[in-house]
């Protein structure tokens, strides 16, 4: 067997074709964490309506009080917070990273801003969670949006949810 995969690697070298996919390369302001060891989050994300506006990760501390605080009131008490945007790659796969500060459970969003302005716009914009429950017409819980980090980086990927109709917000091919 080991023989037959070196002579399919030999021939794609050949014909200079490459052996496997290049791997995405990570983007945002925290990409070092994921490739210096992390602590960090590295969210693959897939399934975007389109290639405008922003990406933008946030991390809440992992309690229901905290989840989807603003930013302004968690850092005032000493919790943390930490958010990481970028504009939307026009190619290519999309995978982010995020630092944390220490191992432990964390609560992660992701939105993609698609209008430019740093206000979700719920008829336009698209969200998700790294558990990828479909998010449904009610405001997101703790559990959908909860990840645990441990030593190290940890991957997730993200499908990206846009608003559909009366049924309220998934997956575009669903």
């Amino acid at each position: 067997m080991r023989k037959i995969l070196a002579g399919v690697a030999a021939l794609l070298a050949a014909t200079g074709l490459p052996a496997a996919a290049p791997a995405a390369q990570v983007l945002g302001s925290d990409a070092a964490a994921c490739s210096s060891g992390g602590p960090a989050i590295r969210v693959n994300v897939d399934g975007l309506k389109d290639r405008t506006g922003e990406l933008k990760l946030e991390l809440y501390p992992a309690t229901e009080a905290d989840f989807l605080k603003d930013d302004r009131d968690l850092i005032k008490e000493g919790k943390f917070f930490r958010r990481v945007r970028l504009p939307t790659p026009q190619t290519g796969p999309i995978s982010l990273c995020i630092r944390v500060p220490t191992p432990g459970p964390y609560a992660l969003l992701f939105t993609h801003n698609r209008d430019g302005k740093n206000k979700f716009n719920f008829w336009a914009d698209g969200a998700g969670f790294a558990s990828n429950v479909k998010l449904g017409r009610t405001r997101p819980k703790l559990d959908m949006a909860r990840i645990e980090v441990p030593e190290g980086v940890v991957t997730t990927t993200i499908h990206a949810q846009y608003l559909r109709g009366l049924g309220g917000f998934g997956p575009l091919g669903s």
